[in-house]
This record gives structure tokens, sequence and C-alpha cells, in this order.
């Protein structure tokens, strides 16, 4: 691939990534740039480790257990 190829690519990528963190600061991304920017961290291997004071382990904190949700809906 070419420099400037990959110079545009990168420069395409970058404008992407400010483009959709900016919706997502301010609260108006829709489900669906929401769904762009988790595939676009995932294919880029960003991982973040939740802990309990991060958002993502506020997040963790606030869903259901899978086994209290599974006590409350008995199976038929």
């Amino acid at each position: 691939m070419s420099t400037d190829l990959e110079s545009l690519l990168a420069d395409l990528h970058l404008a992407i990534t400010e483009q959709l963190l900016e919706r997502v600061k301010t609260g108006v991304a829709t489900a669906s740039e929401l769904n762009v920017a988790r595939q676009m961290l995932k294919d880029n291997n960003i991982e973040l480790r939740p802990n309990a004071t991060s958002p993502l382990g506020k997040l963790a904190d606030a869903l259901p257990d899978a086994f209290d949700v599974d006590d409350q809906y008995p199976r038929h």
C-alpha cells in the first residue's frame, strides 16, 4: 500500500473516530452509531477491564445477576 493511501486511510480512521466520540460524549449517538463504535473498538483489539469505580464496572453492577433472573422466572 502506498504511503499516500495509508495516510488517507489513517486520516479517515481518525475523522470517523473523532465524530463517533463527539456523538457519544454529547449523548446524541444512535443505537446504530454506538454499535459502530463498539465494533471499531473490537476490531482494533481495544479492551477495558472494569473495576468498581469505572463506568463499565458500575454498568455491570447495575445489571441483574443471571442467577437472580433465572430464579424470578421459573421454567415451564
